[in-house]
């Protein structure tokens, strides 16, 4: 079912590892092309575009843009008892993390009469982006809204696509879940709008009869190819978390792994989607052959089978052999997955070494599934190699570092005959004027 890249006895350079490791074919430059168009036709056009674009790509018409609040109060009083608390112990945990998160200002004494301070600041306004593909995520919503809020963006709204398979007061809206756990964090500016278009539309802002969507700052979320490509095409325009693409698990484990651990944690990654990257590295053959079978009993009991088949069957995914853990270390900071688990002896201690991940699962009992609803980490995570450089999403995401200097007279006095030698040496005089203007030429 999944192929075997055999590593062993073999250098693991970063650039052998890049070249040989598995990864989805992903290309959103190539997709740029579609969404360009359809970004115009949003800035050009605004609300109207974004009705017709619904439908075209949704295969329904929004009823209305915004979701009305009588519907988003339906929406929660209908919600199934078990999903709202489950819910809201997702929140709950979310928030306690996330809470900590949050950075204070900071006043640095450089010299006497001389200080810095870094204040940080939310983002004006932000676009929350929650998807509704092959799956419906009100984990998404969680894991966007929390972090905005306890940044303490004073604007937030939140998009998803409209689902033609709505009906009754739904017809015309995202899913009614969505719209619950919209409602249950007290957002109540809410849109019907997907896919690329969505993007544009925070982007640029629109109006719709009495309704104005303002233009964000910030766009949040995962989404499709469509939705990270119109993020690069808007990108200036707007601030952006990431390119998120197709969700992805590496899973380090040795020989004292359960192989039933494994292989569900394999498979509940590819049920996302068939693109779904579904990586074991290991150095033992015995959890490799285990593993197999199980996974050749589990996937065809799986509800999605046909969907996880494809996913471990594609190039993207694939048991890597190594020599042993360290070497398995080498592998996993070069792939820098989404969410990797440690599933071995001393799992704390193999953790702790692990440099390029999104998120890190460690021991038996810690599966990526608990991140993805209630461990109180957010799950909105960086893939195809991006953790080498990125974070997830958090309460900094919506925060800005700014700098404020404040210097009296004797304090540049002190320091202004160095900031006219740096202006000189750079071919800048100007620069060393402003400061001359302040305090006199040098005298030494």
């Amino acid at each position: 079912m999944m192929s075997t890249l055999d590593l062993r006895g073999r250098e693991l350079t970063a650039r052998t590892l890049r070249d040989l490791l598995p990864r989805a074919e992903y290309d959103v430059e190539a997709a740029l092309a579609t969404v360009r168009p359809i970004c115009e036709q949003v800035h050009h056009e605004g609300a109207q575009a974004l009705y017709a674009l619904g439908e075209r790509f949704d295969g329904i018409r929004p009823t209305s843009l915004r979701v009305p609040a009588e519907v988003l109060a339906a929406a929660l009083e209908g919600l199934d008892g078990d999903v709202r608390l489950a819910l809201e112990e997702s929140i709950r945990r979310a928030r306690i993390v996330h809470a900590d998160q949050r950075r204070t200002d900071v006043t640095t004494q450089v010299a006497a009469g001389g200080a810095v301070t870094e204040r940080w600041v939310p983002v004006d306004r932000v676009g929350l982006y929650v998807p509704g593909g092959l799956a419906v995520y009100p984990s998404s919503v969680v894991m966007n809204v929390v972090p905005a809020q306890l940044a303490e963006v004073g604007s937030l709204a939140v998009a998803s696509p409209p689902q033609k398979e709505n009906t009754g007061v739904f017809a015309g809206y995202p899913h009614p879940t969505i719209l619950a756990a919209c409602a249950l964090l007290g957002v109540d500016e809410v849109y019907a709008m997907g896919g690329a278009q969505a993007v544009a539309g925070f982007a640029y802002g629109f109006e719709d009869g009495d309704v104005v969507c303002d233009p964000v700052t910030l766009v949040t979320g995962p989404g499709n190819i469509y939705v990270a490509a119109a993020k690069r095409l808007l990108k200036g325009i707007i601030g952006i978390d990431s390119e998120a693409g197709p969700t992805e698990i590496a899973i380090l484990a040795d020989d004292s792994a359960d192989a039933e651990f494994v292989a569900s944690d394999l498979i509940s990654q590819a049920e996302h989607d068939p693109l779904a990257a579904s990586v074991l590295v290991t150095d033992s053959e015995d959890l490799l052959a285990r593993t197999a079978a199980a996974l050749e009993r589990r996937v065809p009991a799986t509800k999605h089978s046909g969907r996880v088949q494809t996913a471990l069957s594609g190039t993207q995914s694939g048991y890597v052999l190594v020599d042993d853990i360290d070497a398995g270390l080498a592998v996993v900071n070069a792939y820098a997955a989404e969410h990797l688990e440690i599933q071995t002896r001393d799992a704390d201690a193999v953790a702790a070494r692990v440099r390029n991940a999104g998120a890190v699962f460690v021991g038996p009992h810690s599966p990526v599934s608990l991140g993805d609803y209630a461990a109180g980490s957010n799950h909105v995570l960086p893939t195809g190699g991006c953790a080498c450089h990125s974070s997830g999403l958090s309460v900094q995401s919506f925060l800005r570092g700014i700098h404020v200097v404040t210097y009296d007279e004797a304090a540049l006095r002190e320091v202004g005959h160095h900031v006219v030698t740096l202006a000189e040496a750079e071919d800048l005089p100007a620069h060393g004027e402003a400061v001359t203007a302040r305090i006199g030429e040098r005298t030494d």
